[in-house]
């Protein structure tokens, strides 16, 4: 029964995370030369428009909508809604990239227990919410357990062998 509570469904990584949107085109465009991920091949057997990209670790699947019109529109950068974020080496040369490309982003800074994590946010083409971080700066604190050092996917190892210690205990 502890083991369940671990990792109940044996999960290794996160896969891809699938988005409709309103031009298969215009999105590929976006997350090929904005957020540099590179397009694979998607299996032929599919019978609706759409893409499949990768890139750090994980993949984009677009999915074109059957009715583009009925797609929300968002116009407002919140950052409180649904969105993926990545992590960054540098946010001043992600700032100057999304000024030179012309896209709109809010700033936001987190601080806790004296350490500060910038962010920022900005839509793709179709609203959905992208956040660029520094979160590699905030430790990631278990609620229960030992304290791993970052969110950084070379602390993933470290924060599973803790889990499996806690199951065997």
């Amino acid at each position: 029964m502890k083991e369940s509570v671990a990792n109940p469904l044996h999960l290794k990584s996160l896969n891809h995370v699938s988005l409709v949107c309103r031009s298969v085109e215009e999105s590929i465009d976006f997350y090929q030369n904005v957020l540099g991920f590179s397009p694979i091949r998607r299996p032929g057997s599919f019978n609706f428009d759409g893409a499949w990209l990768f890139g750090y670790g994980i993949g984009i699947h677009l999915l074109e909508s059957e009715d583009p019109e009925s797609l929300p529109k968002k116009s407002e950068i919140n950052p409180k809604d649904n969105h993926i974020s990545f992590q960054c080496e540098s946010m001043g040369a992600v700032e100057k990239k999304l000024k030179e490309m012309g896209i709109k982003y809010v700033r936001s800074l987190v601080q806790e227990g004296g350490i500060d994590v910038e962010q920022m946010f900005f839509h793709d083409p179709d609203g959905f919410m992208i956040e660029i971080c520094d979160c590699d700066n905030l430790p990631v604190v278990p609620l229960v357990g030992e304290m791993a050092r970052s969110c950084s996917r070379a602390n993933l190892q470290l924060i599973q062998q803790q889990q499996v210690r806690m199951v065997q205990q």
